[in-house]
């Protein structure tokens, strides 16, 4: 009887720990923990309705998954010239991705020439 207890609480353990591990995150899960991290204000409302992802004192952040990169350009530029602050991209990425990695050299290039800040945010 004892080694049924065990293995079936085993069995759940496991079970909870596989779970845990495929819970997908969002990007309002990862935006919610990155700005709070800079005491920023997340979904900043402008005047047309459009919303930043997080605006700090210094930055209008947009905050975007890798494949979205060109995207995020254009949403910090247009924050920031709304804002009269500095730009910034949240990337959100896997450093062990091939992919991603390609998506955050082509994201690199174009803010460097921008002046536009770039937050990793770790998958």
């Amino acid at each position: 009887m004892k080694i049924f207890i065990s293995i079936t609480a085993l069995m759940l353990y496991f079970s909870n720990c596989n779970l845990e591990a495929k819970t997908k995150m969002y990007e309002k899960d990862y935006q919610k923990i990155f700005c709070n991290n800079l005491n920023g204000k997340i979904e900043h409302v402008l005047i047309d309705k459009s919303r930043i992802d997080c605006l700090t004192n210094d930055y209008a952040i947009e905050i975007d998954f890798g494949k979205k990169w060109a995207e995020s350009i254009g949403q910090s530029l247009y924050y920031s010239f709304m804002t009269n602050k500095k730009a910034g991209i949240g990337i959100i990425i896997d450093v062990n991705s091939k992919r991603d990695k390609k998506y955050l050299k082509r994201l690199y290039a174009v803010t460097k020439k921008l002046n536009i800040k770039v937050f990793i945010i770790h998958r």
